[in-house]
């Protein structure tokens, strides 16, 4: 055989899981048919990050006199935030050709399709054909957005993310169907530069994974901010003309019309399963998705999966986990399977919302007696010279056990407090051990103390 393990996509879930695979003594080599780092890396998580950064930035700027400052005049280079975003998502990439080169692990452009369960024919980017023999494969294909029958893309009114990243001019305004991470991550983005953004969301809340209560507060922010919020509506028809798109929404029944220049779509992903050969090998899909074993074998024993390919949750650091365990599989070594009640989910829209384990509905639904303890960012004293005071944190202990159910946050830099709570939920603590746990101060990490102590009937600070 050519190789050991090929890995086929080089997003965060099949470059991390070659690099594994390389320290695990594997010659190994990955196959890219675009970008090294995948749609995370290039189209995603990165430069959404940078452009929501951006719009961080403006508006400390168009606050600034809260902080002191006069600030007059503050115009925005469009353009320019656009190319940071590209900048930075180009300069990960290279970070990943590194990262490759350091490993010893082959990089070959060009896609990949199985032509039996040891064999690939890759057609090269640079021209000509590949076969390529390994002892194992990795499918890590990811994942590309879903669209509405009708109402397909076409790059020029109706966008994809991929579309709505790299836009020439800032839209007048804008209709985002979906209201899931990506549709209110560009809401907020788009809004803060001063586009009128409406959201149309299927469901009845915004973020409808997360905990109600998280999701009702983040819809008043957002309407604060001027966002209008459309929820339980569905897109009936679209019509698109030259310079704008016309959408008719029923809800409840009752029909109206909206009117925008562009409409971004974010309703979610389907799996890249088609042209790569499963059919051939005989791998068995499951609902649209790759079917795997709790160690991310595929129906073909020596061909794994792992990432976006084989269904929710969508998200880069599952992928990246999943990647490691398959090649640690592979290799032979014990390994525990990955706990996906303890993954945590996070949305860098402002305010910031993040979550870990069970909403409050499921935890009841799965018949635990709760204990509940909520406090308020606007009593947090960080927060407060921050110059921040929406938002909330919500922690769910069993009142039987003690045992950390779930923890819902909205405010600032959720994202990153958030892991506090999922490595306390891993390594299975109580709220014994969190409120042992001395918190600095000041900080905002002293939220989940402080909410703890509110679970127990015992708050300080409120």
């Amino acid at each position: 055989m050519d190789f050991d393990v090929v890995v086929i996509g080089s997003g965060p879930g099949g470059y991390v899981a070659a690099i594994r695979a390389a320290q695990l003594g594997k010659k190994v080599a990955i196959v890219e048919k675009a970008e090294l780092g995948g749609i995370c890396l290039n189209w995603g998580c990165i430069p959404t990050k940078a452009l929501l950064r951006s719009a961080e930035v403006y508006e400390l700027i168009k606050h600034s006199g809260n902080y002191g400052f006069q600030v007059e005049n503050a115009s925005i280079d469009f353009p320019k935030i656009i190319k940071r975003s590209r900048d930075v998502a180009g300069r990960l990439s290279k970070g990943v050709a590194f990262l490759m080169k350091k490993n010893k692990i082959e990089t070959i452009l060009g896609k990949a399709t199985l032509t039996g369960k040891n064999a690939i024919e890759v057609e090269l980017n640079e021209g000509g054909k590949r076969t390529v023999t390994a002892e194992n494969f990795l499918i890590a294909t990811g994942a590309r957005a879903r669209q509405i029958p009708g109402m397909e893309f076409d790059g020029k009114r109706v966008l994809s993310y991929k579309e709505a990243m790299v836009m020439k001019t800032l839209p007048p305004s804008i209709v985002v169907i979906g209201a899931g991470a990506i549709g209110v991550e560009f809401a907020y983005f788009f809004n803060s530069l001063g586009t009128d953004v409406t959201i149309v969301e299927m469901l009845p809340q915004v973020l409808p994974v997360e905990d109600e209560e998280v999701s009702r507060e983040l819809e008043k922010s957002f309407k604060k901010q001027g966002i209008k919020i459309h929820t339980s509506t569905r897109v009936e028809q679209m019509e698109k003309g030259k310079k704008n798109v016309k959408l008719t929404l029923n809800k409840d029944g009752q029909t109206e019309t909206l009117t925008a220049e562009y409409v971004l779509m974010a309703i979610g992903v389907q799996g890249n399963v088609e042209g790569i050969g499963l059919e051939t090998v005989g791998i068995e899909l499951e609902n649209g998705w790759i079917k795997v074993n709790e160690f991310y074998q595929t129906s073909v024993p020596n061909i794994y999966a792992i990432g976006d390919i084989i269904g929710p949750p969508w998200l880069a650091h599952v992928a990246s986990r999943e990647g490691i365990l398959a090649m640690e599989h592979l290799a032979g070594k014990e390994i525990i399977p990955l706990d996906y009640n303890s993954i945590p989910g996070c949305t860098y829209c402002h305010p910031q919302v993040a979550s870990v384990g069970m909403t409050e509905k499921k935890a009841r639904e799965a018949g635990y007696e709760l204990k509940i303890g909520k406090f308020p960012i606007r009593a947090n004293g960080k927060a407060l010279g921050m110059g921040e005071s929406e938002g909330f944190i919500k922690i769910i202990y069993d009142a039987k056990y003690g045992e950390l159910l779930g923890c819902h946050i909205i405010g600032p830099e959720a994202t990153e407090i958030i892991t506090e709570v999922t490595l306390a939920k891993t390594v299975e603590s109580t709220y014994l051990e969190v409120l042992e746990t001395v918190h600095p101060h000041p900080t905002l990490s002293e939220i989940i103390m402080e909410a703890t102590h509110a679970a127990l009937g015992e708050p300080i600070h409120i």
